[in-house]
């Protein structure tokens, strides 16, 4: 669920200093007013810190979240009620918990790699990451257990992966499989709230885990030129996936909809496998996050949940007006 998943990097411009950067001009003694004075001893603006917590969270990327629990309802034959929103607000704890302690795993990495980020650019202080990574786990094991049993059993071992990703396994061969394993137990995760019953939905869990690990595959290169293979290997998933979408018999919606997601990140991927370098590469795991709203509206349809699928594609329009202004990389 966590990980580095982004659309487009921001960096300052060349020739630009900030100030106190090298070659910018010295401050003269005395100069700074009260006002200069009361924003160095309370820190950034309101507004700034709200920014700032919203690239750490990557709020955009946040709307790709319900629409798990609810193909995992839908998979299960089960209806969205309130154990199933329960579902809903724990996986979307637990993906917070994720952003936020991944962003602090990384700091030393991203100060390199990533000065903009908000703990490197001191924005946001590592301590506070990794609270805020504490109580969003904490809060999602709580809202699992009013859920039900069932979905505490699938909650644990699905925050369990979330801290392993973060803190170790992304750096290694596992990590994008423990990334589509998070992203696969989310899913059980609302059949286990919605029927109590994880069984039905084993192959929807498994299709979005086989998203999941393509993209993450192609972002593990995503802050260098890196090799084609990875956007081929996820640009051939994807049309599979797309090709096992509609359900038997095909149906208008499910149809549409399995375009759509191949629509959504087929062209991009393309173009990161002819030219794999970072921007492209970015815009391809981007294309790859968004693709999944279009993909668990698709495992709805396939399980005939109409009103599911539909309420779940709704979420990509709002998704993409707020990537356009929080940075989700």
């Amino acid at each position: 669920m966590a990980g580095t998943a982004g659309l487009t990097a921001t960096s300052e411009r060349p020739g630009h200093h900030r100030p106190g950067a090298a070659g910018s001009a010295p401050a003269r003694p005395g100069v700074a007013g009260p006002a200069a004075a009361s924003r160095a001893t309370t820190g950034p603006a309101a507004p700034a810190r709200l920014r700032a917590w919203a690239e750490l969270l990557r709020l955009p990327a946040l709307f790709t979240v319900p629409g798990d629990a609810l193909a995992g309802v839908a998979a299960g034959a089960g209806r969205p009620g309130p154990r199933a929103l329960l579902a809903v607000g724990c996986s979307l704890c637990l993906y917070e918990a994720g952003m936020a302690l991944n962003d602090w795993a990384d700091r030393a990495e991203d100060a390199v790699e990533r000065p903009h980020r908000p703990i490197p650019s001191g924005r946001v202080r590592p301590a506070a990451a990794l609270a805020a990574a504490c109580a969003f786990t904490a809060a999602g094991l709580a809202l699992a257990a009013r859920a039900g049993r069932p979905a505490l059993a699938v909650a644990v071992p699905l925050a369990a992966a979330v801290w392993s990703y973060d803190l170790g396994l992304k750096r290694t061969p596992a990590g994008p499989v423990a990334m589509a394993a998070a992203r696969g137990l989310d899913l059980l995760l609302g059949a286990a709230a919605g029927t109590g019953r994880v069984r039905p939905a084993l192959v929807p869990a498994a299709l979005l885990g086989t998203h999941t690990l393509a993209v993450t595959a192609v972002s593990r290169q995503e802050t260098r030129t890196g090799s084609p293979l990875a956007p081929l290997a996820a640009l051939t998933t994807t049309a599979l996936l797309a090709r096992a979408l509609p359900p038997r018999p095909p149906t208008l919606l499910g149809t549409a909809l399995a375009v759509g997601y191949a629509g959504t990140a087929v062209r991009p991927y393309l173009h990161a496998a002819l030219n794999p370098s970072p921007p492209l590469t970015q815009r391809a795991v981007g294309a790859g996050i968004r693709a999944t709203i279009p993909l668990q509206a698709a495992l709805a349809a396939r399980a005939g949940a109409t009103a599911t699928a539909l309420a779940t594609v709704a979420l990509g329009p709002p998704a993409r007006w707020l990537a356009r202004r929080v940075n989700v990389t």
